[in-house]
């Protein structure tokens, strides 16, 4: 048998960006495996419940039961479905498939039924502070060979042009926005887009849940002539039922999952065929385990995958995406943010982009590996979360 003998997990910050990284090992000598637990806004919690709780609980259990260790972390706490203990559970969950797949010496993706596909089509960013600098930039992705590109202002930055009033006496720090301003603002940067770089492009944009619900549906039928790949994240998981709104007045595809972390935020969305993309963060749900099983529910209602692949995901869990992408025939699109050079400072075997596509190598399990003595030399950062201190007009704070 092939018993867990350590878990541990590590934060550290080689981009920018808090990443937990999770290693659990077994009794075989170099038979280990890595996971994804990152919840930058929260590593420490993650790092604890890791440590203090899922670590004793698994320790001395057969490494090959994936299924039967998932739903032990998952249900032994109680309560669930919460950021914290899920990330928890999915580092160790990706871990355990990374050893599966060592010790069937097959990449992950082989033990989930082959290929569908040689390659991972992905989408880039063009992020700017201006419609000029945005432009700019996809006219760059394009030369880079990427096909499907997300116009974006500064994620939670540019936004703050974005207003026709101006703030009230005190107004609390934060980045402000008018809900009517944006719209209009975003449609003019999509239709200028489409007079310069026409209509061969697959153009994608991100809402992130910052207007409210009757101005998205607004937004998402003044987007139709343009004709996005798809229009993401409308609405908070607690307003999915506007989808039905969307769907009625318009065919701008829709793109969500960012935010949800509990089951019944995304079956009524794909049951109903709400949404045409979903977005879940593999490690929020609880790792892989469950994200596949996503994968083939939603494959029943036509339903293509667009995991979230942001910037506060490392290596381990972007392959992780790309193996189930590999294997799934509702495979839709991955996004990418890049790696930069610390990243690869730190990890081995990110996947090789070439021409818009992602290619994993074809070494047993995931194939990323993470040095635990280079991720010293860059620490985690110590700081007050600003990015989700986003606010009204009139200063008060919009829950995404």
């Amino acid at each position: 048998m092939i018993k867990i003998t350590d878990v541990k997990a590590y934060i550290t910050c080689p981009d920018g960006m808090n990443l937990v990284v999770v290693r659990v090992d077994t009794n075989h000598p170099g038979l280990y495996g890595f996971g994804c637990a990152t919840y930058t806004q929260r590593c420490k919690a993650v790092q604890t419940a890791v440590e203090e709780y899922i670590k004793p609980l698994i320790l001395g259990r057969n490494a090959e039961e994936i299924q039967e260790l998932w739903s032990l972390m998952y249900h032994n706490g109680y309560w669930r479905n919460g950021p914290v203990v899920n990330n928890a559970v999915a580092g160790v969950d990706m871990a355990l498939w990374d050893i599966k797949g060592k010790v069937a010496n097959m990449p992950v993706y082989s033990l989930l039924g082959g290929k569908c596909r040689e390659g991972i089509a992905l989408y880039s960013y063009a992020n700017g502070s201006s419609r000029e600098e945005i432009l700019e930039e996809a006219e760059k992705r394009m030369d880079e060979g990427f096909h499907y590109i997300r116009l974006q202002y500064f994620p939670m930055k540019g936004y703050s042009q974005m207003q026709r009033e101006g703030k009230p006496r005190n107004a609390k720090n934060g980045f402000y926005q008018d809900s009517r301003a944006y719209m209009q603002e975003i449609v003019g940067l999509f239709e200028n887009a489409r007079d310069s770089l026409g209509f061969g492009p697959e153009l994608i944009h991100d809402v992130h849940e910052r207007i409210p619900a009757a101005d998205a549906v607004c937004l998402a039928k003044e987007m139709e002539p343009l004709k996005l790949f798809f229009l993401e994240d409308l609405f908070a998981p607690e307003q999915y039922e506007y989808y039905q709104h969307v769907k009625q007045v318009c065919t701008t595809p829709l793109a969500h999952g960012e935010l949800c972390t509990n089951p019944v935020e995304w079956q009524r969305l794909i049951a109903g065929r709400l949404i045409d993309f979903i977005r879940i963060h593999f490690s929020m749900i609880g790792g892989l385990t469950p994200s596949l099983k996503l994968a083939h529910f939603s494959e029943i209602f036509g339903i293509r995958t667009a995991w979230h692949g942001p910037t506060d995901m490392n290596p381990v869990g972007h392959v992780a995406q790309m193996h189930v992408g590999l294997a799934s025939t509702n495979f839709g699109i991955q996004e990418w943010s890049g790696f930069g050079d610390a990243m690869h400072d730190v990890f081995e075997g990110i996947p090789v982009v070439d021409k818009g596509y992602a290619y994993v190598n074809d070494k047993p399990g995931f194939g990323v590996e993470f040095n635990a003595e280079q991720a010293k030399k860059y620490p985690p950062k110590e700081e007050i979360v600003e990015w989700t201190q986003f606010r009204q007009t009139d200063g008060s704070l919009f829950t995404p």
